[in-house]
């Protein structure tokens, strides 16, 4: 064989084993070593900001030391309500953590999110809960005790808008169900709300705007809002607020879900799911509870006890017949909210 054609050949087999060895790399999965590291979005309401803040690096530091994947979590925070309309107008969250579950079921009925959500974690989907306390200035001047007080001539609220926050949607329905509870009628109901609302100077969009209006802008007698926000801000400012507990409140759950169609689009269920349930983990819960977040496990129920005073607490469902007909009837366009606003 001359020099030439023994070139020929030798180039001839390098050509064909390079193509098949890029043939076959083509055809692998990508490891996880080798692909980029995974984005999740997590879209959330607005004060639990400082919650993701401490759970989104445990997280990614517990999964990293499992799997050896790399995961980012950003996230979005606004009224809960909000929130979700820009899931279902195309904002792609891998999972939603709200505090309402007719935010979600709002997903599910845009084909976002599968209709047995509640079902796949435990607790109905909610890791954690909470419920709608007061704030008031130092000294209790206006002596504000329960419900009623919020009601009375001369009393200034700050609550966010129940039409975009899931805060206010608790604080209207936590009103509501008092006077329900304590033997009122329907109209006594009415009654209670309107007259609370009448004492509301402004609505803000959600429950952070709500808390900066009544502390930083000093407009306000009281703040209603939930309990854990309540007590971060007690926490960062001291003596200069009081924190009061009414005779009877609502229980305010957390649901959080997947985002199965963008999830699936993306290749993340796994990880997406695997952030979810990390928040019922023991480490979860423990953030949670130190953020004042009422956790789910025994444990840390027990270890963190003096954080959360013992409250009568009732249920979406118990007084109102569920979330779909709470919405239906209170918050819909036209709906009770809208005519009591409007007087």
């Amino acid at each position: 064989m001359s020099k030439q054609n023994a070139l020929s050949s030798r180039t001839r087999r390098w050509f064909l084993a390079s193509t098949l060895a890029l043939g076959a790399a083509a055809s692998l999965p990508l490891t996880a070593s080798a692909a980029e590291p995974v984005v999740l979005l997590n879209v959330s309401y607005d004060v639990m900001r400082e919650l993701f803040k401490d759970i989104n690096p445990a997280f990614a530091a517990d999964w990293k030391a499992k799997t050896g994947e790399t995961v980012t979590i950003k996230q979005s925070h606004g009224g809960s309500s909000k929130q979700a309309r820009s899931v279902a107008d195309g904002l792609e969250a891998s999972v939603v953590t709200m505090n309402q579950a007719n935010d979600i079921d709002l997903l599910v009925d845009r084909g976002l999110v599968a209709p047995d959500w509640a079902k796949k974690f435990p607790n109905n989907a909610a890791p954690f809960y909470s419920t709608m306390v007061y704030l008031v200035r130092k000294g209790n001047p206006k002596q504000i005790k329960d419900w009623d007080d919020l009601a009375k001539p001369g009393i200034k609220v700050i609550v966010p808008n129940p039409k975009t926050s899931g805060n206010g949607r608790y604080t209207y329905l936590a009103a509501w169900g008092y006077a329900i509870k304590k033997g009122g009628t329907e109209a006594q109901a009415r009654d209670l709300v309107t007259r609370l609302f009448k004492n509301v100077p402004v609505l803000d969009g959600g429950g952070r705007g709500a808390t900066t209006t009544f502390t930083q802008r000093e407009i306000g007698d009281v703040l209603v809002t939930f309990e854990n926000e309540v007590q971060l801000v007690r926490k960062e400012f001291g003596d200069n607020f009081e924190v009061v507990y009414p005779s009877i409140s609502i229980l305010a759950e957390s649901p959080v879900a997947v985002v199965d169609k963008v999830v699936d689009r993306q290749g993340i269920r796994k990880e997406a799911t695997a952030y979810l349930q990390y928040l019922y983990s023991e480490p979860g819960q423990e953030i949670a509870a130190k953020h004042f977040l009422r956790p789910r496990s025994a444990a840390v129920t027990k270890k963190y006890a003096a954080s959360f005073k013992p409250i009568s607490l009732f249920t979406v469902d118990e007084v109102f017949g569920g979330w779909k007909q709470a919405q239906k009837k209170h918050f819909d366009d036209g709906g009770e909210f809208d005519k009591i606003y409007q007087k």
